[in-house]
This record gives C-alpha cells, structure tokens and sequence, in this order.
C-alpha cells in the first residue's frame, strides 16, 4: 500500500484519531478512551469520544507550546519532529502524573490518560492551570527509547 493511500484509508477509517497516539505506541501509557486497531500491518489509535479528544488537543497544544524552548524552537504550528512529539507527549503526561502523585515520579509509565487529566482537572482547575513549568522539565528530561547497538 502506497503511503498516501495508506493515509487517505486511515483518516477515513479512524474519524477521531487519538492526539496522544505516538505516546500511547510506546506502551508505557494508557488510556480507557483509547481504541486499538490493525491497518496494513500497523496499528492506530481512535478516541472513544469527541469531548476527550477535544480535552488531549488542548493540552497537548498547550504542552507543545510550553516546551518550545527545551525543544529549540521559536514557533509550534502543528505536530513535531517523531522523537519530540513522543517526547512532548510522553514526558508531558509524566510531568502531569509527578505533580499528581509524588510517589509515582520515578514511573515511566502512565496507566491511564483520561483518568490522570480528570485527577489533573480536580487539582488544578484546568489544563490552562496546570503547572507547565514543571511539566516541562519532565519533557526535557524524557528519553525515548534507545536504538539498538546506542546503549
């Protein structure tokens, strides 16, 4: 299957593609509104509802734009680099998760997204309060995996 091909079929068969999807392809975060599923021998994730999709853009763009400066970048008009999106992603939701349960702040692992933002939520008021400035450090700090033979 062509490449384009293969994304003109994908956007058609997954309508409300999870925004966090390059986080939750690591395997060390979940979500209970995440849907798997295989297309040409690779595999997607969708987002059960609108409202959640609409909540991970919003913090997602508002993670992006927080870490411009570790990122070494003036302006984030859309999604990144593969390896700084993970690490946007990624280390965001493990930055959320710190500020959250202090005890988890070693945890490279996230169990569940949604539940985690509606933790975030109750503490902080919104994704717009919530402290970006710690956040960013753990983006920083995130280390994706390493290729084989870079160890």
């Amino acid at each position: 299957m062509e490449e384009d091909e293969y994304r003109s079929t994908y956007q058609s068969f997954n309508e409300r593609r999870c925004v966090l999807e390059k986080a939750l392809n690591t395997r060390k975060v979940a979500c209970s509104h995440a849907e798997r599923f295989f297309l040409a021998d690779r595999e997607g994730v969708g987002c059960k509802t609108d409202a959640a999709q609409r909540r991970c853009q919003d913090l997602l763009t508002r993670m992006r734009d927080s870490a411009r400066f570790v990122l070494q970048m003036t302006h984030i008009g859309g999604p990144l680099p593969h390896n700084k999106e993970i690490k946007v992603q990624a280390g965001g939701l493990l930055g959320i998760q710190a500020q959250l349960y202090p005890e988890r702040a070693g945890s490279d692992e996230v169990d569940d997204v949604f539940g985690l933002l509606n933790a975030a939520d109750a503490q902080f008021g919104s994704a717009a309060d919530f402290p970006y400035q710690d956040i960013v450090k753990h983006i920083a700090r995130y280390q994706s995996r390493t290729r084989r033979g870079e160890r």
